[in-house]
């Protein structure tokens, strides 16, 4: 449902470029996508960017009726002019800032629904045409999913005696680890016996005998 008013935006830069000039650069960006209620106030803004802008063209294109129409223009000094039946009371073309436009459209209706594209030109003809806004005026925006938050590690809490898994290797490996200690310690010791001469060891049996 959106790619046929995109369509039809692209179609808006073949039939007026031969009114705005020869040169043009389209800068492709996502369509973005405005729910504005109706009667309400709602701006389209089109930035200026890698050109020095003097002009911007507004246009609206409605693919139900295959239609282009000129919304209106303005220029650095301040001058705004729009199109045939174009209601200045409802549509209001604008600079924000040094970088950027607007159009401004009051009291939002259901037939204002379309793509609003913009068209930026410097001085030296070079036009730079932006992809557009659709606006679906009173259309409900779609629900976005919920966010899933990543799963923490299980950790392990075992109490004595439990049969849960994982459990049995965290009191195991503890018990390993002691065997293995008394093991060396055994080997070690006898290891020691075993390098004595055999008096010392003879020494040793009599006196234990003794006590």
């Amino acid at each position: 449902m959106i790619l046929l008013p995109l369509a039809w935006t692209l179609l808006t830069v073949s039939l007026w470029t031969p009114v705005l000039g020869s040169s043009l650069i389209l800068q492709q960006e996502p369509l973005t996508v405005l729910y504005p209620k109706i009667l309400s106030t709602e701006s389209v803004e089109c930035d200026c960017v890698n050109i020095s802008c003097e002009y911007v063209y507004w246009f609206r294109s409605i693919s139900d009726q295959s239609e282009v129409k000129f919304l209106g223009k303005w220029n650095n000094a301040g001058r705004a002019n729009y199109g045939t039946g174009v209601d200045p009371a409802r549509f209001k073309v604008y600079r924000r800032n040094s970088m950027s436009f607007a159009l401004r459209i009051i009291n939002v209706t259901e037939k204002d629904a379309g793509v609003y594209s913009c068209v930026l030109k410097d001085k030296k003809s070079t036009e730079m045409w932006k992809t557009g806004t659709l606006l679906r005026p009173g259309v409900i925006p779609p629900t976005l999913p919920p966010k899933i938050k990543p799963k923490r590690p299980a950790t392990c809490r075992c109490a004595k005696n439990s049969k849960q898994e994982g459990c049995g290797s965290l009191i195991l490996w503890p018990l390993v680890g002691l065997i293995a200690a008394l093991a060396l310690a055994l080997i070690c010791t006898l290891y020691y016996f075993s390098r004595l001469p055999k008096k010392c060891r003879h020494h040793f049996a009599k006196k234990r005998r003794m006590t």
